[in-house]
């Protein structure tokens, strides 16, 4: 089969945490046109309103703002008319709530649609809620819904998506770009990466740490990343008289990160369910600290519970379990070896299963399957 002409859509034009998309968007075969806007998109590939005429933008922005409609009309006829116009073959949404908005336009312009949940998209419940119906439809369009945990496929499942159309691909990572840190020449620094957001418990890692701080003297804690938890969990390191202990960096440069990690002797994360329900996918993170040879420290939560095999490449605690992961964290801490021998595993591990190459083909396979179904639907019906 020749290669296909995609079209990809995308909820943020830019994202820095957003890794995994660009992935797609670097990776996958073929011509790829890139549309984005929110959970409709607004521009096309060439950043140019979908919805051309004036008089069309100004019903649509009075549906929208005004009437608040979901479903509306003139843009859904726009983005149909621009998948004909491009001869678009198959479309990727990312994030259920795309996959959902999207669907009504796809099955117009007869255009077979695979959806990539990541995480809140089928978890939060606000979410839900607000698109159940819609997600309803797309469940019977679309030719196949990926998850990136077996956590969020079960969960997909009991939201009304096919079983059979449910296929579980977790994130990759490139891991040609991440050497192996040596472990066994660390000093006892451990480092978590990603936003200060409920779902990631940036205080717990903070309380955790303040547990093992007291035994440990010699350890610190590293702290990647930006987010509205952020001052809370700074007021919370001074109230524990731990600012000359824990070093906030903000938002670092992927290269940043992963010199950080060749310096680091364990990868810690507190990822919880957070109240409003959303949880994770498969964090990014904690397979780029994997594939740096670093032992992790976790919860048994969401995709974590298949990027570490715990006892083996890392330890997991259940959720809120503060005391637990600073235990383990002490253990790591007071011994070296046992961190490197961790470690060394957890990258076996990530290059086995969560090798990017593996992931974007297979992936790849399910968009040309998409394709092959659909032309085979329109010779048999038509």
């Amino acid at each position: 089969m020749e290669d296909l002409n995609l079209c990809i859509i995308k909820p943020n034009k830019d994202a820095f945490s957003e890794t995994f998309i660009q992935a797609h968007i670097d990776r996958l075969p073929g011509s790829k046109k890139v549309l984005y806007g929110g959970a409709f998109p607004v521009y096309d590939h060439e950043d140019k309103f979908l919805v051309r005429s004036v008089f069309g933008l100004i019903s649509y922005l009075i549906q929208k703002r005004l009437f608040k409609n979901q479903q509306i009309g003139v843009r859904t006829k726009a983005l149909s008319k621009y998948l004909r116009r491009q001869k678009i073959d198959v479309v990727l949404a990312e994030y259920g709530m795309v996959g959902a908005m999207v669907t009504e336009a796809c099955e117009l312009a007869n255009v077979p649609l695979v959806v990539h949940f990541h995480g809140a998209d089928a978890h939060h419940q606000g979410t839900v809620n607000k698109y159940k119906d819609l997600y309803s439809s797309m469940f019977k369009y679309a030719s196949t819904v990926v998850a990136v945990s077996a956590e969020m496929a079960k969960t997909l499942k009991e939201l009304g998506a096919p079983p059979e159309k449910v296929v579980l691909n977790p994130y990759g990572v490139d891991t040609s770009l991440f050497s192996i840190a040596d472990v066994n020449a660390s000093k006892v620094d451990f480092l978590s990466v990603g936003r200060f957001v409920a779902k990631k418990s940036p205080l717990s890692v903070v309380e955790a740490f303040f547990i093992l701080s007291k035994k440990v003297t010699d350890a610190r804690l590293w702290m990647v990343g930006d987010g509205p938890l952020l001052l809370q969990t700074k007021e919370l390191a001074a109230q524990l008289n731990l600012l000359d202990r824990i070093t906030f960096t903000s938002v670092l440069s992927k290269n940043e990160i992963q010199a950080l990690m060749q310096r680091m002797r364990c990868f810690v994360q507190h990822s919880v369910t957070a109240a409003d329900g959303d949880k994770e996918g498969t964090p990014n993170t904690i397979l780029e600290a994997g594939a740096s040879g670093l032992a992790i420290v976790s919860t048994q939560h969401a995709g974590i519970n298949e990027a570490v095999i715990n006892g083996e490449t890392g330890y997991l605690v259940p959720e809120h379990d503060v005391k637990g992961m600073a235990q383990f964290m002490t253990k790591i801490a007071e011994n070296v070896q046992l961190a490197a021998a961790l470690g060394a595993k957890e990258a076996m591990h990530i290059r086995k299963n969560y090798e990017m190459n593996d992931r974007i083909n297979t992936l790849a396979a399910l968009l040309r399957q998409a394709i092959k179904e659909n032309k085979y639907n329109v010779e048999t019906t038509g």
